[in-house]
C-alpha cells in the first residue's frame, strides 16, 4: 500500500501537485475516517430522505386536508430555504434548547443533526416526485384495484406507491445525487466528514488545490455510483410497453 502511495505522490509531483500528506499516517487516517463518515452520512440520509418522502407523498395524496395542508406547508418552507441555514437553525437553536431541557442526556450528536436535516430537506423533493408518480397512475388501474375491494390504504401501498416509484425513479435518483453532494455541509458544524478532514489538513499546509481535487474526485465517484445504481434500477423496474 505504501509503495503505491509513494508512486502516486511521486507521479503527481511531476504535475506540480503536493500529495505528501498521504504519506503521513495521521493525516492519511484522518482522510480515510472522513471518507467513511461521508459514506455513513450518505447511507443514513438516503434511507431517511426516502422514508420522509414516502410519508409526505402519502399525506399530500390522502385527500384529507388535515394531512395534506401541513405536508404542503412543510414542503414549501423546506424547499425554499437553504440547507445550510436549516442546519444552523437546527444545531444552534433546536439543539441548544434540547440540551437546556435534558442536559448532558441530549442524544442528538452533530452527525445525527446532519442526518435529520438533510433527510427532511431532500424528503420534501422526493415527496413531490412521488406525488407526481402517484397522480400518473392510470385511472383504469385504480378502478381495477377498487373493484377488488381494496381500501384506500391498500390502494396506496399495494398499487399507487409501487407504480409511482417506477414513474418517479429518474427524479428520485437525481435528488439522491444532489443529496450525496449535500452531505458536505456537515463540515459546517464540525462533523468529521471528508470535507472537514481536508479543511483541517490544509490549514496546516499549503495544499488546498490538491485537497480540492481529491474531494471533487471523491464526490464525483460517489455520485457516479449512485447514478449507475439508479440506471440499473430503472432498467430492472421498467414496465414493458410503458414510455416507448
Amino acid at each position: 500500500m505504501s509503495n503505491w502511495l509513494e508512486l502516486f505522490v511521486h507521479w503527481t509531483a511531476g504535475f506540480g501537485l503536493n500529495y505528501n500528506f498521504l504519506l503521513d499516517a495521521y493525516q492519511r487516517g484522518s482522510m480515510l475516517d472522513g471518507a467513511l463518515t461521508t459514506l455513513l452520512l450518505c447511507a443514513f440520509t438516503i434511507v431517511g430522505s426516502l422514508l420522509v418522502g414516502v410519508l409526505l407523498a402519502a399525506m399530500l395524496t390522502s385527500g384529507k386536508a388535515y394531512l395534506a395542508t401541513p405536508a404542503r406547508i412543510f414542503i414549501e418552507v423546506t424547499r425554499n430555504t437553504p440547507t445550510l441555514v436549516q442546519l444552523y437553525c437546527a444545531f444552534l437553536v433546536l439543539n441548544m434548547l434540547l440540551t437546556q431541557a435534558v442536559g448532558a442526556a441530549n442524544p442528538l450528536t452533530p452527525f445525527a443533526w446532519v442526518v435529520i436535516v438533510i433527510s427532511l430537506h431532500k424528503g420534501a423533493f422526493h415527496a413531490e416526485a412521488l406525488r407526481a408518480g402517484i397522480e400518473a397512475v392510470p385511472s383504469v388501474t385504480m378502478e381495477a384495484a377498487s373493484s377488488l375491494a381494496f381500501s384506500s390504504r391498500q390502494l396506496l401501498w399495494n398499487v399507487q406507491l409501487p407504480l409511482a416509484l417506477r414513474f418517479a425513479l429518474p427524479s428520485l435518483i437525481n435528488n439522491l445525487i444532489d443529496l450525496v453532494k449535500m452531505t458536505a455541509v456537515a463540515s459546517a458544524i464540525a462533523v468529521g466528514d471528508i470535507t472537514y478532514a481536508a479543511i483541517m489538513i490544509w490549514t496546516q499546509s499549503d495544499n488546498v488545490l490538491e485537497l480540492m481535487i481529491l474531494i471533487l474526485s471523491f464526490f464525483g465517484l460517489l455520485s457516479f455510483v449512485v447514478n449507475c445504481v439508479g440506471r440499473a434500477l430503472e432498467t430492472r423496474l421498467r414496465m414493458p410497453g410503458y414510455g416507448h
